[in-house]
């Protein structure tokens, strides 16, 4: 049914909703967008569904935005990006909007976008060998239509000692930021996804689905209007020459302009 996204659905009602473009470390695509929010929509109208699990195939979690994506959009008009944008934001919102309790496990490495899909389920938990980075400004760009989830994630101050430097982390780092509720070797994190699971499956879910709707309700407000505001903030930078010359740099293999680093 979907192209660039699975999902497994055990007896139980825990769906596991997998990101597979293992050969693109599950770099999100306008087809991948189109996927993850249509499969949000479904799990979240599917009364069998208790839990869902969000992870990704092979070595990586998600390596944010696909280059050949953001290529198309630095050469759209911007009534394109525009729409482009609200695609993404639109995503992210219906995972996060879920009825559905949602736990991340992190088997790899999430950078840019993939911080934002972390961030999004209301749990993450990831490997200790992950390194993780909201790395858009080292192209010219920003952390723009995830940032309401990741400061919402990791709170202002925290947010702001890796929002803007493109630094990659690792997942102690990532644990003591609030994004990964906990670190695990690989063997474990199965296990420790599983624990997370049961005491859901003893829970009322359409209890699970209130409760998740009000504390959302009493936490910072993701709504349309701050996620138009996040829109049109990258929408105005794809505009600048640095955003040009950053994806320009990229796919020619040099470094940017302004990069001093020795």
């Amino acid at each position: 049914m979907f192209e660039t996204v699975a999902i497994e659905t055990d007896a139980r009602g825990v769906a596991t909703l997998t990101l597979n473009r293992p050969e693109k470390h599950n770099a999100m695509s306008a087809q991948m967008l189109a996927d993850l929010t249509a499969a949000a929509m479904q799990l979240g109208e599917d009364d069998a569904v208790r839990v869902v699990i969000l992870t990704g195939a092979g070595k990586t979690f998600c390596a944010g935005g696909d280059l050949g994506w953001m290529q198309d959009q630095m050469a759209a008009d911007p009534e394109t990006r525009f729409v482009e944008a609200r695609k993404l934001a639109e995503m992210l919102q219906a995972i996060n909007t879920l009825p559905k309790p949602v736990i991340g496990a992190l088997q790899g490495n999430a950078f840019g976008g993939g911080v934002g899909m972390a961030s999004v389920c209301d749990i993450a938990i990831g490997v200790d060998s992950l390194k993780m980075g909201l790395t858009e400004t080292r192209l010219g760009l920003i952390p723009a239509t995830i940032g309401p989830y990741v400061v919402a994630r990791m709170g202002e101050a925290r947010a702001r000692r890796v929002f803007m430097s493109a630094r990659l982390f690792d997942a102690a780092e990532a644990v003591e930021l609030g994004l990964l509720a906990k670190a695990v070797p690989a063997d474990q994190l199965a296990d420790a996804v599983e624990a997370e699971v049961l005491p859901y499956l003893s829970c009322a879910p359409g209890a699970v689905a209130s409760a998740k709707q009000l504390v959302r309700d009493l936490g910072p407000r993701v709504d349309d209007a701050v996620i138009d505001h996040t829109i049109r903030a990258l929408v105005d930078r794809w505009e600048t020459e640095e955003a040009r010359e950053g994806i320009s740099a990229f796919f020619d293999k040099r470094k940017p302009a302004w990069n001093k680093q020795v």
